[in-house]
């Protein structure tokens, strides 16, 4: 299994970032995929999720209607589009397949003004 997750940066309050996360050493469209995020001093949090074929998404309060998760079976990438960014919202952001115990090395989100 092999997550690369990419896209991050450092970007001012409001402003829009789109994470993306390619993926191999598995039947990726067989899977539940994830992005969590863990900012410095914090537990690891769940952010979305995203069934196997596409067709049901789920998010956390903190990020809902601001974050969308999507995915491509074919060249088997998960991307998270996060909108309207925040302080709050600095992390380093992972993506995860659900059942299988692996992680990324994540991908840093720096919102600052």
């Amino acid at each position: 299994v092999q997550l690369v997750e990419s896209g991050g940066g450092l970007v001012q309050p409001g402003w829009s970032l789109r994470l993306f996360c390619a993926a191999s050493g598995f039947t990726f469209s067989s899977y539940v995929m994830r992005w969590y995020r863990q900012a410095p001093g914090k537990e690891r949090e769940l952010v979305a999720a995203i069934t196997s074929a596409g067709g049901s998404t789920n998010y956390a309060d903190s990020v809902k209607g601001r974050f969308t998760i999507s995915r491509d079976n074919v060249k088997n990438t998960v991307s998270l589009q996060m909108n309207n960014l925040k302080p709050e919202d600095t992390a380093v952001y992972y993506c995860k397949v659900l059942g299988i115990a692996y992680w990324g090395q994540g991908t840093q989100v720096t919102v600052s003004s």
